[in-house]
């Protein structure tokens, strides 16, 4: 399997993934506008790239689920922030995803 190219420069090893989250419209509560600050982040991103697979203990490696452009809900306090040319993303394992929308 060759090595792809992805829009972030970097590829996530073994069965991680890099997501980056999808803004949500502006939130009112009552006509309250509620400050970024106190916003909760969203829990859905689209799937920036993929690593090769899960490698299992006899040297096979299992394929991912997931693939570049999927979007994915995943939990509050999943994966791990980084940030890269000024985007802030997420890379997580593929256990950490919840699903995947459909539409």
């Amino acid at each position: 399997m060759a090595a792809t190219k992805t829009a972030v420069g970097i590829r996530p090893l073994h069965d991680r993934v890099i997501v980056q989250r999808i803004e949500e419209g502006e939130q009112k509560v009552g006509g309250i506008i509620i400050p970024d600050s106190a916003k909760e982040k969203p829990q859905q991103g689209k799937v920036i790239a993929v690593g090769k697979g899960k490698v299992e203990k006899d040297g096979k490696v299992t394929p991912l689920d997931v693939k570049e452009g999927d979007t994915v809900l995943f939990g509050k306090y999943s994966g791990q922030e980084i940030k890269l040319e000024g985007e802030e993303y997420l890379i997580m394992r593929e256990e950490e995803i919840l699903g995947v929308i459909t539409k």
